[in-house]
């Protein structure tokens, strides 16, 4: 790669190579494989960092944010000095500084609003089931988005109807060793035979786009009165808190979460501060 040989010329050490390499890695796995340089705007490349922040599900500390703008910012100009791109695109990125601020999480009074709501939705006039399950499977698993939308009727083992769980799988085969089993609420998987019989999936329980998901738990947050403070990250975070507030181990809380153990250091703190701010309140 042209990039990697031009760093190497200007004496990066492997350490820096290595870390941008990776960094360019989240961008092909966010764009896609196939996505052309010259289409490239400072609104993407803000989208990408946002999404590192708060849509990747795994956590991205101050010190891995200001480098990946640092990869962004060094690369581009590479493009543009090379003549591939006509003008740079990360130039007006911005760096931040101090502390990364908590996440939000919902407390018990608004999850029981949340699933009250989501509930009622099941024996409406006119059934819908999605709501309810979706809450239901984030709030017990605390998946991340992606995890959720690769997700197929098989992947929820119940061989044990008393003890049903959620296999995480992996597309790459290299990840093989990353997927993880998650127990299930006994109830949720009769709401996921009301939901397979209402919308009938070819291939993924969700087949829809995850915006769409998105907009389903913002629209049932809104009419539960909950605000529009519910997502996927929101409702991965409550996950986690809750399950520490209920004692569960630190190692278990990590695997469900599908975290590696640096990435668990930052983690594992802040949901304990978020767990004691909760307490508070």
């Amino acid at each position: 790669m042209p990039f990697l040989a031009h760093l190497r010329q200007e004496g990066r050490s492997e350490h820096t190579i290595t870390a941008f390499s990776s960094d360019l890695r989240l961008v092909e796995e966010f764009f896609g494989e196939d996505f052309v340089l010259k289409t490239f705007t400072t609104t993407k490349l803000n989208h990408f960092l946002e999404w590192l922040e708060h849509g990747r599900g795994v956590p991205c500390s101050r010190k891995s944010y200001a480098r990946r703008v640092t990869t962004l910012k060094v690369f581009f100009k590479f493009l543009k000095a090379e003549r591939v791109l006509r003008y740079d695109p990360a130039d007006a990125l911005l760096q931040r500084s101090g502390a990364a601020p908590l996440q939000t999480v919902l407390s018990e009074q608004e999850i029981e609003r949340l699933l009250s709501h989501t509930a009622s939705l099941r024996v409406a006039e006119t059934p819908d089931a999605r709501p309810d399950l979706l809450v239901r499977l984030l709030l017990d698993t605390g998946i991340k988005k992606s995890e959720c939308m690769r997700l197929k009727p098989d992947d929820v083992i119940q061989d044990d109807p008393r003890r049903p769980y959620l296999m995480v799988r992996h597309r790459r085969p290299k990840n093989v060793y990353r997927e993880r089993k998650i127990p299930l609420d006994s109830g949720w998987p009769v709401v996921l035979d009301e939901y397979l019989a209402q919308y009938q999936p070819e291939t993924f329980i969700f087949e829809c786009t995850a915006r769409n998901l998105e907009y389903v738990l913002h629209d049932v947050a809104v009419a539960a009165g909950v605000g529009a403070r519910v997502s996927f990250e929101i409702l991965r975070w409550t996950s986690a808190v809750r399950d520490h507030q209920r004692g569960v181990d630190s190692d278990t809380i990590r695997e469900k979460m599908g975290l590696s153990r640096i990435s668990w250091r930052e983690t594992s703190q802040k949901i304990a501060q978020l767990a004691a701010k909760s307490e508070e309140a």
